[in-house]
């Protein structure tokens, strides 16, 4: 099948060349020419394990290539993929511009029936626009072009996304047309033959399944995270309680890790749009307000924890940071917790040197005209004279590193564990003072030294 995907980001790549792989011819395009000028040349403008590879040996075969020209990515594809980005608007709510102006330059270029699916995370009734402006096109042509609109959201999980493509947990398609359906299905074939995990419903189910799934996800997150606090209150271990809950299958076990925050382009994005859209129909979403409210307080927790060890005024103090992502295995430093807690000590008087197995370069560009923050190319340079190592992100680089090179390079051997990733017993033989993440009982200070 010829498969077109307007957008070449995160999702529109790992897309295409997923789909290409298993034998699709795929077009990729993007108004970016630099950007789809290295495509060509096979550099990937974003860090996602496996990708790089991927589309070189696509690229190879053939099967996938990249342009600028909209007019022959409308014309080539049987099914289009919308899958361009929608950020967040002043107001909160889902940016459409690009969405709409996709959809509108397909108005412009249709002249066979085709498919078009929304990929981009987008409100309900964004089906019901692409629809419109598509036959606005149409109609200003003066010809007769018959398309579906379906509604086909990603599930990709940044780190992992291609096995999340491949080895998808669920394909959900919102589809009213027979012949789009069966298109569908066909597309999906080879991703779909252990047991049928397509799910098929009406357009605007599709679309509220994407925010509702990441709604819940964040909810688990912020609502961890308030036991967390509250077990720091009450003197009881939230690792404890975290084992306890999860025993529970109704509960499980995934996403009821406590930290310092989520981020990201996806969970503070989607709340910030659910709550508006529940407010443009007079319902407001109570709690998902509330998972928003404390998970940006939860991006503080750190800094709160270097303020009651040090005081607020951390003048001459120097802090390093393992970890910028908003989570392991990427480049994205998106809403991260590390940019407010980076902001956090800066605003208290405090230097900073940090480190990231993937983000440092992303890093230094945001910070490039901050004298006071160092982006280090090794986790232990960071360390050096530092009064405190703040872990913000758990690459698994960091779960188990020297703890005696720590001590001896740091001038106060302190941690604040902002994603519970060491074993207090362990980190007190070595005799460095540690703070987690709600659990007050494992909090101890080492003797000075």
């Amino acid at each position: 099948m010829n498969v077109t995907v307007v957008g070449a980001g995160y999702v529109g790549l790992v897309t295409g060349a997923c789909l290409s792989e298993v034998g699709n011819h795929v077009c990729c395009i993007d108004s970016n020419e630099d950007k789809i000028l290295k495509l060509q040349l096979g550099e990937i403008p974003i860090y996602e394990p496996g990708l790089d590879q991927l589309v070189r040996s696509e690229l190879n075969l053939e099967r996938l290539h990249f342009t600028t020209d909209i007019a022959h990515g409308v014309s080539f594809g049987d099914v289009i993929m919308i899958a361009v980005g929608t950020p967040q608007d002043i107001d909160g709510s889902a940016d459409l511009s690009y969405v709409r102006e996709v959809a509108s330059t397909i108005g412009e270029y249709i002249s066979s029936f085709k498919v078009v699916a929304n990929k981009s995370t987008v409100p309900v009734g964004t089906g019901d626009l692409v629809t419109r402006e598509i036959r606005n096109g149409i109609a200003k042509r003066g010809i007769e072009c018959d398309f579906a609109v379906v509604s086909n959201p990603e599930f990709l999980k940044e780190g992992n996304a291609i096995e999340d493509f491949q080895k998808p947990d669920r394909i959900v398609v919102g589809v009213e047309d027979s012949i789009a359906a069966s298109i569908m299905r066909e597309l999906y074939t080879p991703f779909n033959r252990s047991h049928d995990r397509m799910i098929f419903m009406d357009v605007r189910s599709a679309e509220l399944t994407k925010y509702a799934s990441n709604a819940m996800l964040a909810t688990k997150i912020s609502f961890m995270n308030e036991i967390a606090n509250l077990a720091e209150q009450i003197n009881a271990d939230i690792e404890q309680v975290r084992i306890g809950m999860g025993a529970d299958p109704r509960i499980g076990y995934q996403f009821i890790y406590p930290g310092c925050g989520y981020g990201g382009s996806c969970f503070p994005k989607d709340i910030g749009a659910m709550i508006e859209t529940g407010a443009s129909v007079g319902y407001p979403l109570k709690i998902l307000k509330a998972v928003r409210q404390v998970n940006d307080k939860q991006k503080n927790i750190l800094v709160d924890k270097v303020i009651v060890e040090y005081g607020a005024n951390l003048a001459g103090k120097h802090f390093a940071i393992w970890g910028l992502a908003f989570k392991p295995n990427t480049d994205d430093i998106r809403e991260a917790p590390s940019l407010t807690i980076i902001q956090g000590l800066l605003d208290c008087g405090a230097t900073i040197s940090a480190f990231d197995p993937g983000a440092n370069n992303i890093a230094r560009q945001l910070y490039k005209s901050e004298e006071r923050v160092n982006i280090v190319d090794d986790a232990y340079d960071a360390i050096l004279g530092a009064d405190g190592l703040l872990v913000v992100t758990e690459w698994k680089v960091f779960r188990s590193p020297d703890f005696v090179l720590i001590k001896n390079r740091m001038r106060s051997a302190i941690i604040f564990d902002g994603r519970n990733i060491y074993d207090p017993e362990v980190i007190k033989a070595h005799g460095l003072s540690w703070h987690g993440i709600g659990r007050a009982r494992a909090v101890f200070s080492a003797p000075a030294h």
